[in-house]
């Protein structure tokens, strides 16, 4: 049977993400790779973005319009670093840890974007991650207007090519291809909460799909530190660690779940399988 141990990892990304108005992104997205690399150093992600920043401020004039930032820092991140989508292994978990995007140039949407925040910020941009249904995105905020900017690929997209895009969501909810949508409200800031959310349910399905619930069990751990009041993450929490053989943790959160989500529509399975536990 697996044991659960305390874990000084979580503890620092507990720590990291206690006030969700204030959770530094970078540091809290690189911790998530200390469950696979518990010996990277805290400061290595930091470290190695400093060094960055450095090399692409040199490149620009003090007084350089934002415009021209934002040209310079997608000149310097797509072609001087040759950041890019990692297309022959998209649904490898190392391109969800910053340390390794940085190392390989190679990442998913959402973890290059992290990177290429990180730079838009020290640049003074009014730059945002996008939680896009199915592809995260980044935007900049211009006098001119926004630049929308897909990560993976480094392409600038119309009002039009980010409308096209939303077609496989809009068959996903049974909405007619040419259905208007209001884009703006596909486009609104994600908060670094919210970036970290959808990096764990990345990490969660890969782990999922590979039935590997002892990798898989982390996940959950770090996804109730950061909603704590979701029962829903704490129910998946208990059933993923019943799958490892911790009756204990496992009864905890579905009697928990089953407790303050009354109306719960799965309550019968989850009832089924809180009495196999006790």
């Amino acid at each position: 049977m697996w044991t659960p141990k305390p874990s000084s990892t979580l503890e620092y990304f507990a720590m990291l993400v206690a006030d969700p108005t204030d959770i530094p992104l970078l540091e809290a997205a690189a911790s998530l790779a200390h469950d696979e690399y518990p010996d990277l150093s805290n400061q290595a992600v930091p470290n190695a973005m400093d060094q960055l920043i450095g090399r692409l401020h040199r490149r620009l004039p003090a007084d350089a319009s934002p415009m021209a930032r934002v040209r310079a820092l997608n000149h310097f991140f797509f072609k001087d670093l040759a950041f890019r989508g990692n297309l022959n292994n998209y649904y490898d978990p190392d391109n969800s840890y910053i340390h390794l995007v940085l190392s390989t140039r190679m990442g998913i949407p959402i973890s290059l974007a992290i990177v290429w925040l990180e730079l838009a910020e020290s640049l003074d941009l009014t730059a945002h991650g996008v939680s896009f249904p199915g592809h995260f995105l980044c935007k900049v905020s211009l006098s001119e207007g926004q630049v929308i900017l897909d990560p993976f690929t480094g392409e600038s997209l119309s009002r039009e090519d980010v409308s096209e895009r939303l077609h496989p969501f809009k068959r996903a909810h049974g909405l007619p291809p040419d259905e208007e949508a209001p884009l703006d409200l596909f486009l609104q800031p994600a908060s670094a909460g919210d970036i970290l959310f959808r990096m764990l349910l990345n990490l969660r399905e890969i782990h999922r799909s590979h039935d590997d619930a002892m990798r898989e069990l982390p996940i959950h751990e770090r996804l109730v530190i950061l909603r704590p009041d979701a029962w829903a993450l704490r129910r998946d929490r208990g059933l993923c660690a019943a799958r490892l053989g911790d009756k204990r943790t496992a009864a905890r959160d579905l009697e928990g779940y089953l407790q303050h989500v009354q109306d719960a529509p799965d309550r019968a399975q989850v009832s089924a399988a809180l009495s196999q536990l006790i």
